[in-house]
């Protein structure tokens, strides 16, 4: 749940006077809610959290405890999207991209959206909790908190802001990881460190081609002192070499198979090229691949967790 995470269902960003709005208004109360959720975004998360849990129990899945920790991660994740909207709602306003959601389109009050993303959080933790275990539950709740109560402010104020909002979107590895076991192994941070580290190529990407609509936010998302994209673009190379080496580590855990460990070394191998050719000379087309694949790489890396898992 962070600013790379809500970037996943956006259309391919296009910054300028010409560009479009990251959301489409949907119609009516119900439609503005539902928009609030996010619910493209929701899924996702949804998607890692219940892979997370498939490898965690060796592909041994008892459905209806997978049931129960995919409803409470959804809508713990949806009260959280809700609610950083009405932390972000003068912010939102000013910004192209995000002008016409709920809030500053004024679909919805903000009474309404702190109420509905309230309840929303609340409900899916105390769910988590009754239904699956206290540890995500709690799991849960740090993520939103870290998601709204650090990150959010960190925006306004530091580079680093991008490093701190990749963590509650790596949460729900360890969530549905413990969901599964009811404790957080090292097979679940090396799934928290693999979706953190994808994250980081993504935001930058996607800070560098929204520069112009952050910076009238003020927000650090991309080093104001790198306009040319030099700091970001090395940046997206380190990443990506790390995110390389540390995606083969459930093979040799144990955790899965050949398949997945040649299929993770290609991805991470067209990962890092498109981040070298970004770094080598930075423009809007380069930028705008990374991105791209980036979308496309969590997807098939978790496919590839699927088809080869080891019982």
């Amino acid at each position: 749940m962070t600013e790379a995470v809500e970037a996943r269902t956006d259309p391919p960003p296009d910054p300028g006077p010409d560009s479009t709005p990251d959301e489409t208004p949907a119609r009516g109360k119900a439609g503005a809610l539902y928009e609030l959720t996010k619910p493209g975004i929701t899924g996702y998360v949804m998607m890692t959290a219940g892979v997370s849990y498939y490898v965690a129990s060796g592909g041994r899945v008892e459905v209806l405890p997978l049931i129960h920790t995919l409803l409470g991660v959804a809508l713990g994740t949806a009260g959280a999207l809700a609610l950083n909207q009405y932390v972000e709602r003068e912010v939102d306003a000013v910004m192209t991209r995000t002008s016409k959601r709920p809030l500053p389109s004024g679909r919805l009050r903000p009474a309404e959206a702190l109420a509905f993303g309230g309840a929303l959080l609340v409900v899916g933790v105390v769910y988590l909790g009754l239904m699956v275990g206290w540890l995500p539950s709690v799991l849960t709740a740090a993520s939103a908190a870290a998601y709204i109560l650090a990150y959010t402010p960190l925006k306004t104020r530091s580079y680093l802001a991008t490093l701190v909002g990749a963590v509650p979107g790596a949460f729900p590895a360890l969530i549905g990881w413990s969901a599964a076991t009811g404790t957080v192994e090292f097979g679940a941070v090396i799934l928290f460190c693999i979706a953190f580290l994808w994250q980081l190529p993504h935001v930058l990407a996607l800070a560098w081609l929204l520069r112009e609509d952050y910076a009238r936010v003020g927000f650090f998302l991309s080093p104001p002192s790198d306009p040319e994209g030099l700091q970001i673009g090395r940046h997206m190379v380190y990443h990506s070499v790390s995110l390389l080496a540390i995606s083969g580590l459930p093979t040799f855990l144990g955790l899965t198979g050949q398949i997945y460990l040649v299929g993770a070394f290609v991805l991470g191998l067209i990962t890092l090229g498109f981040s070298v050719a970004a770094a080598a000379q930075m423009s809007r087309p380069r930028a705008r691949r990374v991105f791209l694949w980036s979308l496309l790489y969590q997807p098939l890396l978790l496919g590839l967790l699927l088809i080869d898992t080891v019982g």
